[in-house]
Order: C-alpha cells, then sequence, then structure tokens
C-alpha cells in the first residue's frame, strides 16, 4: 500500500535509509525501486535516502540484505506525538560486504568459499569442506581473496 501524501509538506519523510559502502548496481536497484523518495543526500562514503514510508524503508533493507548481502541496523525514535499518537521516525542503515555467494574468502586466516548470505554469512572451508556461520556483525574478519591468490 503507498502512502498518501497528500497535505504533507514537499520535504515530508518518515525514515531515512542510509546506503554505505555500496556497489553502483546496488544504488540502481534502489534507484529503480518503487519507494516513494523525498531526498537523496550524499554523504562521505554512501548515500541517506529520506523515504515517506516506514514500511517501504524497512522491508528494502531487508531486501538489499538479501539481494546483495550485507549488515541491517533498524533504529526508531520518537519524532512527534499527533493525537494521542506517538510517531516514530526509522533508519535503516545497510553496509553492503565487500563479497558474495561464490567468492573465495579468508576467515581466520583459512580458505573458505561463500555458500550463502542470508541471516548470516555461511562458509565452507575449502579443504576440509566443514561448514561454519559468520553474523555479519564479524563481516570485517572475511577478506576476499584476490584472484592472484
Amino acid at each position: 500500500m503507498v502512502r498518501d501524501l497528500t497535505g504533507k509538506h514537499p520535504e515530508y519523510y518518515e525514515a531515512t535509509l542510509q546506503l554505505r559502502e555500496v556497489t553502483q548496481d546496488l544504488l540502481d536497484y534502489v534507484d529503480a525501486s518503487s519507494l516513494i523518495i523525498q531526498k537523496i543526500v550524499k554523504v562521505k562514503n554512501g548515500y541517506d535516502y529520506f523515504l515517506a514510508d516506514n514500511n517501504q524503508a524497512r522491508a528494502m533493507g531487508k531486501k538489499l540484505q538479501d539481494k546483495f548481502g550485507g549488515k541491517v541496523v533498524m533504529t526508531s525514535s520518537l519524532h512527534t506525538k499527533k493525537d494521542n499518537k506517538e510517531l516514530y521516525r526509522v533508519t535503516v542503515l545497510f553496509r553492503q560486504s565487500g563479497f558474495k555467494k561464490g567468492d573465495e574468502v579468508m576467515f581466520h586466516d583459512e580458505p573458505y568459499v561463500v555458500r550463502a548470505m542470508a541471516r548470516d554469512i555461511y562458509l565452507q572451508h575449502s579443504k576440509t569442506g566443514k561448514k561454519v556461520h559468520v553474523r555479519f556483525t564479524e563481516m570485517k574478519k572475511i577478506k576476499k581473496m584476490s584472484k592472484n591468490n
């Protein structure tokens, strides 16, 4: 359901989608989506998309994690009260990983292959076949191997 913005200020927004360290493919995907984008601001290491709908921001965060792999952090803060109802602004931070499914990576100085990226990152040891899962909060410990290794 698309939010009715009749009577709202032209820069009205309910959510911020923060995209950090992302590829152009990911930006193209977001730009081609049906999000109601009020404003886009370039920041030091990414972009902030100001959206008119909290639910769209949450859903896009999950879609980006499923499609591109990365860490999603969702927070909300009380913005105002209207008619005894508390209204919240949502912030969805998405930080893309530097690797994707099928990539060869190093984790704890051992070679692995990325098998899946869902709630966690699933790796399989290249030599022993042992499978491990790594939380997205620890994704900086995983390094993509260069083609020369």
